[in-house]
């Protein structure tokens, strides 16, 4: 087996208010913020654990488990230290690259379509 391509860096939460929501998983958690801007609230522990981050989508709908119609939804971010060397064994591993992205994360598929970012 190969070494793996990164390691689970935040797992992000789409929600209405990401500030009400951190301070929900505070408090259910112990967690404390780390970064707080009008879209995006990422909380953690002291240590090395994956973060939460909570993203805003003012049109989500909530998921209603177990209606198939209306799912789960979060994505993966997978902190690596060579983007493109990442890219090609995500690619290799069947991802797919979608549009969109930025100055530090790329957007990619699972090859059953779940979204996840790698950053760096």
């Amino acid at each position: 087996m190969r070494g793996m391509i990164g390691r689970l860096d935040t797992v992000v939460i789409d929600c209405p208010d990401p500030r009400a929501l951190a301070r929900f998983y505070i408090e259910l958690l112990g967690m404390h913020v780390v970064q707080d801007e009008d879209d995006w609230v990422l909380i953690r522990t002291d240590s090395d654990a994956p973060s939460l981050a909570f993203q805003k989508a003012p049109d989500l709908l909530p998921p209603q488990w177990p209606d198939p119609d209306r799912p789960q939804q979060f994505h993966l971010d997978v902190r690596v230290d060579d983007i493109d060397k990442a890219e090609q064994r995500a690619l290799a591993a069947g991802a797919k690259r979608l549009d969109g992205g930025g100055d530090s994360f790329r957007v990619y598929a699972d090859p059953v379509g779940h979204p996840f970012c790698l950053v760096w």
